[in-house]
């Protein structure tokens, strides 16, 4: 299937990056509907014109006729949501996500929907410290990074739509990973750094932090204000590949807690050296 402007869109869940979807699709000029599960959400798309249609309820028209779906749902909701609705979708539709982990959900999506609907995964590296969809934004989408996550049972022409969502909604570097390598790598530079922020701000209950604090405390914990339901799941979901990350970041933790310990001057400054250089990659 190729993407054009007769393409019909169907978004499932319209919370930060659903409603996002539908900001950045309908400003393109594609047309966009909606299924979600609060009825303030679906009100809030039609009033500000992000979709034409919005329900609540599971609409079998609806889903017919759609030719994409996007899934902005949690991975155990989305699972959930194909194994009671899946035999809705029409053949030929392609059906994607945004979804933060892979592995637990790629092969049981793919082998639960009817022939002939090809499900390719994708993520968008993208997003903020709110929630829901009243703070949506199309433009966290620009310049950012959107993983393509396709299997062996995905065609070149799914493959090409899924990139192409990826073009139409301003992603800078569109890039294809293996659902393996994918939660190896969003465990290390997703997973770990939230972790990293929520051990930060739980090691102190000093009521005036925020007064002694500059950006380099902020920067770091920004991601700290997260919705605990979402990534309590993702984390158990990826607990493997985060554990692996997390005693990878231990062992360097602990060679900093040494050379301070040995007062090893050339040790941490070998260390920095190192870290100014990889860092400097971000920028070009």
């Amino acid at each position: 299937m190729t993407i054009n402007k007769n393409t019909r869109f169907l978004i499932v869940g319209l919370g930060l990056l659903g409603g996002s979807y539908a900001r950045g699709l309908t400003g393109k000029g594609y047309y966009v509907e909606a299924i979600t599960k609060d009825e303030m959400d679906a009100e809030f798309a039609l009033e500000h014109k992000m979709v034409q249609k919005a329900t609540t309820e599971i609409d079998t028209e609806m889903i017919k006729s759609a030719d994409v779906i996007i899934f902005t749902l949690y991975p155990g909701t989305f699972v959930k949501w194909i194994e009671e609705n899946g035999k809705l979708i029409k053949p030929g539709t392609i059906i994607t996500d945004v979804t933060g982990v892979k592995g637990c959900i790629v092969d049981r999506i793919q082998s639960l929907l009817p022939p002939m609907v090809e499900f390719i995964s994708a993520h968008p590296m993208a997003g903020k410290e709110t929630s829901g969809v009243t703070n949506s934004d199309e433009r966290i989408f620009y310049g950012m990074n959107y993983l393509v996550v396709p299997t062996e049972r995905n065609t070149d022409e799914g493959i090409e739509a899924c990139k192409r969502i990826g073009e139409i909604l301003g992603f800078g570097k569109i890039s294809e990973i293996s659902p393996e390598m994918h939660d190896k790598m969003i465990g290390f530079v997703s997973q770990l750094t939230h972790c990293i922020a929520v051990a930060l701000m739980n090691c102190y209950e000093h009521a005036s932090l925020e007064r002694y604090t500059a950006d380099s405390f902020r920067d770091l914990t920004r991601i700290a204000k997260i919705n605990e339901k979402m990534w309590s799941e993702l984390f158990l979901d990826n607990k493997d590949a985060l554990l692996e990350e997390m005693e990878l970041f231990q062992s360097q933790l602990e060679k900093i807690h040494g050379y301070l310990k040995n007062e090893d001057r050339q040790g941490l400054m070998d260390m920095m050296i190192t870290s100014t250089e990889r860092r400097k990659l971000f920028d070009k």
